[in-house]
């Protein structure tokens, strides 16, 4: 009997206990991708994996709250039945909310604010081939041009009122602002190119800036790119905003 009740007292710490597993798993999906312990396809899956477990489990901990309520006697197994519920809820969201976006956005990451001529890439190129890049680092022409005008039509040159140099030293300061590393910098030609590393998975994209003189100031484009991954969740978009708004000053 005693074997029985303890049994029986465990369970309700079921929904719980799979919560705190599947945290592990989510846990550890991005940072052993980040260090380099299994492939990213392998990080996306155990994030899935996570995912599933978080639902599982908030599934599981509702029926548990329902019975606990049921049972007449709540105290001590009402708790671990909401908290599993709260925990498996937290971590199935945020990547089933990340999954709908995905399904909304075009599948492309190549994000670019001149389509018909892109800034192409230069110094970052050994850079790409050490890495083994799966992406291509060449534009992809029309098709990829009007995705991205459909789904971000806001994206666009920007110009200002500055010289060239000057916009030169201000697009530089904004690269080093937003973490990135400088992997080459051409004054004369006004091209940046730099790497950045998003922050769970550690995925590594590839940014060129372009900075040339229009009238009496200049014109800036930016162009970011994956160099994994079929879609990016309008990552490279974000960053090209983030960095348009940043050089506005």
């Amino acid at each position: 009997m005693a074997d029985d009740r303890d049994w029986k007292s465990r369970l309700w710490w079921a929904g719980l206990w799979l919560g705190l597993a599947s945290l592990l798993v989510m846990l550890a999906s991005g940072p052993g991708t980040r260090f380099g312990l299994w492939d990213f396809r392998l990080g996306l899956r155990l994030l899935a994996l996570a995912a599933c477990g978080g639902l599982a489990a908030a599934l599981a901990s509702l029926g548990l709250a329902a019975a606990a309520l049921l049972s007449g006697r709540p105290k001590g197994r009402l708790a671990p039945a909401l908290a599993g519920l709260l925990l498996g809820a937290g971590l199935f969201l945020p990547p089933y909310l990340e999954y709908r976006k995905a399904m909304a956005l075009p599948a492309i990451h190549d994000i670019s604010t001149d389509t018909e001529d892109p800034p192409a890439f230069v110094d970052v190129l050994p850079l790409r081939q050490r890495a083994h890049a799966l992406n291509p680092s060449g534009y992809g022409g029309p098709a990829v041009a009007a995705l991205q005008e459909k789904a971000y039509p806001d994206i666009r040159p920007l110009l200002l009122d500055l010289a060239p140099a000057k916009a030169f030293d201000r697009a530089l300061r904004v690269a080093w602002a937003m973490g990135w590393v400088v992997d080459g910098s051409d004054p004369a030609r006004g091209r940046i190119e730099a790497t950045a590393t998003t922050l769970f998975f550690g995925f590594k994209d590839d940014v060129v800036i372009r900075v040339r003189p229009r009238g009496p100031g200049c014109r800036v484009d930016i162009r970011s790119v994956s160099r994994v991954g079929i879609g990016d969740v309008g990552t490279n978009a974000r960053r090209v905003r983030r960095f348009l708004e940043a050089m506005k000053g």
